[in-house]
């Protein structure tokens, strides 16, 4: 018996699905106050890159590379946070968060600093046209 893919309840929770690309499912972190968003692998069982095959490892950090240069096209940051760490949802993931010097949090790390404001029906809509 196999186990398929879901994503885990914190991403369901927290997260609107973009798009789906060849390996990840991209989601938007629901919070307006810093474009964010995660990479996770279509994969159950998944905690960490090298669970993934050679050749997906490869496709997971083409599609990183894909979405940084995306959100360095559409945002313009001053710097792009990219990064797995897994403490609190072990799923495997990888933010990609655009940040601003003008950001509220800046230069602070963006997790629980402040409460989320969530996007509206509209924002989204534009959002998951880019991608």
């Amino acid at each position: 018996m196999t186990v398929e893919f879901s994503l885990a309840p914190e991403f369901v929770r927290d997260c609107i699905e973009v798009a789906d690309w060849p390996l990840c499912k991209v989601l938007l972190m629901n919070d307006s106050q810093y474009p964010w968003f995660i990479l996770v692998p279509r994969q159950a069982g998944l905690k960490e890159s090298i669970d993934l095959s050679d050749d997906d490892q490869i496709v997971l950090m083409n599609e990183s590379a894909k979405l940084s240069h995306l959100l360095q096209s559409i945002f313009n940051p001053d710097k792009l946070n990219v990064a797995a760490l897994g403490n609190m949802v072990p799923q495997l993931h990888i933010h990609h968060i655009a940040r601003f010097k003008t950001d509220v949090a800046w230069p602070a790390p963006v997790w629980g600093k402040f409460s989320a404001v969530p996007y509206s029906d509209a924002q989204i809509t534009l959002l998951k046209e880019l991608f």
